[in-house]
């Protein structure tokens, strides 16, 4: 049975239904259940950053645990489908909730409506949604790169990074990879609380971004209006992102679309002094957000025509 066509399933139904308001309502999402199990490991083996080493060991501990469950549970429930097309389907079926691609789209559009309109109180109320950074001290090029940033780091996280495991590993592959990005967005910061108990979640989160993000970036730089651009910056720049992920595919949309991201930011009241991405582009707008929006959708064929051509190899 090919997984590779299985994710392409759960692609196609992630972008025509997204995770429907009455679903949620009903069962939740298998990522809140996978937070859920986070937060009472936090709960019950974080000591708040009292006992760092302590804290490290326990922290690794409940990754692991995480991990493991989900990996288990979902391997049990995919050795009960049929090895045929039903197989098949139901296994496209079950992976559908672990892709994003049609919320992340629906959330970044939210921040250019408002923009293209003049409405900057409206465009910052919907980008804090997706970032972390004060809206209120951002001006309209600052929430429109933070909208696009935040849709090219998530097309990979939330999109293509999925995608991969589930393809390359099944269902257990794109299971175990949501536990492992949900323990990186729960746990994986550096705060005085998760500095210690969230390192070894941001380190496993690392490493299975690698390749992901840099395939994401590829994606990118193939679908751009400006191929050879994009992948000029991604040399240049990728390796300047505070993550050795995330700066792929920001650097790889920027060039493609001319466009500067990144650069200095607040979080809370400390002023993070990042370096520009593609410094000599322009400032991006509401229709540097909608081509942006545009690159992400073709990206998103181009990934659904890669899966099946890999399923077609099998």
């Amino acid at each position: 049975m090919s997984m590779a066509a299985a994710m392409a399933i759960a692609l196609a139904v992630d972008w025509g239904l997204g995770w429907p308001d009455t679903l949620f309502r009903c069962i939740g999402h298998p990522v809140t259940w996978i937070g859920a199990l986070i937060a009472a490991l936090d709960r019950a083996w974080n000591s708040g950053g009292v006992h760092p080493a302590r804290d490290r060991a326990a922290g690794l501990a409940a990754a692991l645990v995480t991990i493991g469950l989900t990996v288990g549970v979902t391997a049990a429930v995919a050795s009960l489908l049929p090895r045929s097309w039903e197989g098949l389907l139901l296994a496209g079926v079950l992976a559908w909730p672990l892709v994003a691609a049609r919320s992340l789209s629906d959330h970044v559009a939210r921040v250019a409506a408002p923009l293209a309109k003049g409405d900057l109180a409206g465009a910052r109320r919907a980008v804090s949604m997706i970032v972390g950074r004060d809206p209120d001290r951002l001006d309209e090029p600052g929430v429109a790169r933070a909208a696009i940033e935040s849709l090219a780091e998530n097309a990979s996280d939330g999109i293509v990074a999925p995608l991969f495991w589930g393809a390359l590993l099944g269902l257990p592959g794109i299971a175990g990879y949501k536990a492992v990005n949900t323990l990186d967005s729960m746990i994986g910061h550096r705060t005085p609380r998760h500095e210690a108990f969230g390192w070894a979640a941001a380190r496993i989160d690392d490493v299975a971004n690698l390749i992901p993000a840099r395939l994401c970036a590829l994606l990118f730089a193939a679908v751009s209006p400006r191929p050879a651009r994009s992948l000029a910056c991604i040399r240049r720049d990728a390796g300047y992102h505070r993550s050795p992920n995330a700066g792929w595919p920001e650097a790889a949309m920027a060039g493609g679309l001319g466009i500067r991201l990144s650069g200095p930011r607040v979080y809370g009241d400390r002023l993070s002094p990042e370096p520009w991405v593609n410094a000599s582009g322009a400032d991006p707008d509401s229709a540097g957000i909608f081509a942006a929006l545009a690159l992400y959708r073709r990206a998103l064929v181009a990934s659904a025509a890669l899966l099946l051509l890999a399923a077609a190899a099998v």
